[in-house]
């Protein structure tokens, strides 16, 4: 089949994929499956082995983020529960003070969002921004931007957080590099997006909190657990990954040091450690049952599920490009172009991001597009953790209608459309450029 045949089945695929999620609003999951069966048969691949491929892309990707993000969900759910979340908050706050709440509201999303969902990480949070801004009497956006701002960073960019995890995988990137360009692109995303923008737009929009909203401090059973112990938890499999990383530049292959850090500083295991540290530590040391930690973890894999299905098909697309002859043309195609692979991966996943609004879609459609352009570059290393950011800023970018985000933040904050596109749509943009600039930065010196 002729290489302009096996580009326009591409493009058919990608336009199929966004017609199938935003006209008919068929789940992602299953758009992804149909698309992936298509671009194999289209291609001429014969049917067994394009149900060879659908089994070898899912279970390959499965392998590792199915476990990692399960933990990771595990983890997150029992800081929740336990009131780790509103610990962190309340601890930095006191100690950042009134004055300088804006930054400990950052600074608390940015650390939050680490382990726990985006949105439960808001939903716990907002009464902290409610009570604030009826206190102050500033406007909702004042506090509520920067608390969105951190939390949005870490979604998007740092790991263990499943959209990262997912590209990471998907293109065969090192987590320690991820998570620290990440850290590298998150803090001046953060304070651009979080307490600078903040300040600017709580001046032109004044929010009040919304009549129907009940923002009453949330109960819980047994007292908040101190602040270092969340940290230093929230800390130890980034710490772990980090040094597996490291080692992996100090250390000469094969010694017993690099072998150990290795094996502990693999994802697998460093969530398997700081999940089973939250499980004692703040479970069945501060008075849960055992019965009832296995119901907090068992409740956490609820939303879990849906993330990792959707992965799991972003890997099949991938490997029905690769298999199918499509990916090396494609490959080919965009190694050709003149922009650089870093701003390429923006591009496509910021695209797929306007058309669709998912960002986990998002990152893993780029993620197999792309996939094939690292080959023909000779991408490794460091760079491929670039590769990573710079597809995580483009799925973050101009969220809107289409987004469920935009719309929780419209309900929580009581804004109109208008207003939450001048905000949140924003905000998210300010997130993904300032993201998509440092990484372009360091490619200077690492690409």
């Amino acid at each position: 089949m002729s290489s302009t045949m096996l580009i326009l089945i591409a493009v058919a695929g990608i336009f199929g994929l966004l017609f199938l999620v935003i006209r008919t609003k068929l789940h992602a999951f299953v758009s992804l499956m149909i698309v992936s069966l298509l671009v194999g048969i289209a291609a001429g691949m014969p049917l067994g082995e394009v149900i060879t491929t659908v089994e070898e892309g899912m279970g390959g990707t499965l392998g590792f983020v199915a476990i990692v993000v399960g933990l990771g969900a595990m983890f997150g759910k029992m800081l929740e529960v336990s009131g780790g979340v509103e610990r962190l908050a309340q601890s930095l706050l006191g100690r950042f003070g009134e004055d300088k709440s804006q930054w400990a509201l950052g600074i608390a999303g940015f650390l939050v969002a680490i382990p726990v969902f985006f949105d439960v990480g808001f939903i716990i949070l907002v009464p902290i921004v409610y009570g604030l801004a009826k206190k102050s009497g500033k406007s909702l956006l004042y506090y509520g931007i920067p608390l969105l701002a951190g939390l949005a960073v870490t979604h998007s960019y740092i790991p263990p957080t499943p959209g990262p995890i997912a590209v990471a995988d998907l293109i065969g990137a090192d987590l320690g590099w991820v998570i620290f360009f990440g850290v590298l692109a998150g803090i001046p995303s953060m304070i651009i997006a979080g307490p600078l923008f903040g300040r600017y737009i709580a001046k032109r929009i004044d929010v009040a909190v919304p009549d129907y909203m009940d923002f009453e401090e949330k109960e819980y059973e047994k007292d908040l657990p101190s602040f270092w112990m969340i940290t230093s938890i929230i800390l130890v499999p980034l710490v772990l990954i980090l040094i597996n990383t490291a080692s992996t530049i100090i250390f000469p292959e094969g010694s017993a040091v690099r072998s150990i850090t290795t094996f502990i500083g693999n994802p697998i295991v460093a969530l398997t450690i700081a999940t089973l540290l939250t499980f004692r530590i703040l479970g069945t040391k501060r008075g849960y049952s055992r019965q009832e930690v296995q119901d907090i973890a068992t409740k956490a894999l609820e939303p879990a599920g849906i993330i990792i299905l959707v992965t799991g098909a972003g890997g099949v697309f991938k490997e029905m490009l690769i298999q199918s002859g499509v990916g090396d043309v494609l490959g080919e195609m965009m190694a050709g172009s003149p922009l650089p692979p870093i701003l390429l991966a923006f591009l496509i996943a910021a695209i797929v991001r306007v058309a669709q609004g998912s960002a986990t879609v998002s990152m893993v459609t780029a993620a197999g597009l792309i996939s094939p352009v690292i080959d023909v570059a000779g991408l490794e290393g460091a760079a491929l953790g670039l590769i990573v950011i710079s597809i995580a800023a483009g799925a973050t970018v101009l969220s809107h209608v289409n987004d469920s985000g935009f719309w929780l933040v419209n309900r929580f904050f009581g804004l109109d459309v208008k207003d939450t596109l001048k905000t949140w749509t924003v905000m998210e943009t300010l997130i993904g450029l300032v993201g998509l600039t440092v990484a372009l930065i360091l490619g200077l010196f690492i690409t």
